[in-house]
């Protein structure tokens, strides 16, 4: 479970991020949306330690992202919004050093890896440099790269960027099998008809305040017509300033 409460960030005068508290619970998928500049980013660096609140705190399964930093990072999987990491290491490499870095046992791993690389369908092109990949396979190698030491909370920053629809379909399976195992998973999407169709929890941020924080069907309560998440997101951020 991941909770934020009270969290700012501030840069000089300004508030990236305002006063935002919400939870993303165990056992549920919890969506991230808003525009461009919203305070997204800042949010997901605050949650994964790579930088510190102003104001507030954050914890990871119960511990402080803050004053126990490494504790909690082993909590998560997290996979950035840029795959062009490690490109000169193989697949495999790069694997394998994700698991040392977790401790993963070499037979945990091996099996992993097997399972997983195969149903993103880049098994066979594990012993090439990451380098050769397209944004896709890259993609795929640092998603497998965060989850191989299975951690309980999963950090997904626009993980179906550049994905086949094959491996966009086994990555929203892969979420909800995880979900339902009684784990948390919290992503951000630009996608809101995947965010609909996905997520149990929605979570709105606009200009650095958060809009709005629940499920689906209570936002569409608000909203007389029952419209689209798609339709409600717009009214929301264009009409709330």
């Amino acid at each position: 479970m991941i909770s934020v409460q009270n969290f700012t960030k501030r840069y000089g005068n300004h508030d990236a991020v305002k006063n935002i508290s919400f939870t993303a619970k165990d056992g549920a998928i919890t969506g991230f949306i808003g525009h461009n500049g919203a305070g997204k980013s800042t949010t997901i660096k605050a949650i994964t330690g790579v930088i510190s609140p102003t104001e507030g705190n954050i914890t990871i399964n119960g511990i402080d992202i803050v004053k126990d930093a490494q504790k909690a990072k082993y909590q998560f999987g997290y996979v950035s919004d840029s795959p062009d990491h490690f490109l000169r290491l193989t697949g495999i490499e790069y694997l394998n050093f994700m698991a040392d870095v977790y401790d993963v046992p070499q037979k945990g791993r091996s099996g992993f890896i097997e399972t997983y690389a195969k149903r993103f369908g880049i098994y066979d092109d594990l012993n090439n440099r990451i380098l050769s990949y397209s944004h896709g396979m890259r993609q795929k190698i640092m998603i497998l790269g965060a989850l191989i030491h299975d951690p309980s909370v999963w950090i997904l920053d626009e993980p179906m960027t550049g994905l086949d629809p094959q491996a966009a379909f086994e990555l929203k399976k892969m979420m909800r099998e995880h979900a339902e195992k009684g784990k948390s998973v919290f992503f951000s999407t630009h996608v809101l008809e995947v965010a609909e169709k996905l997520c149990d929890e929605i979570c709105i941020i606009k200009s650095g305040e958060l809009l709005y924080t629940g499920t689906l069907e209570k936002l569409k309560e608000t909203h007389v017509s029952q419209a689209s998440l798609e339709n409600i997101f717009m009214e929301l951020t264009e009409t709330k300033e």
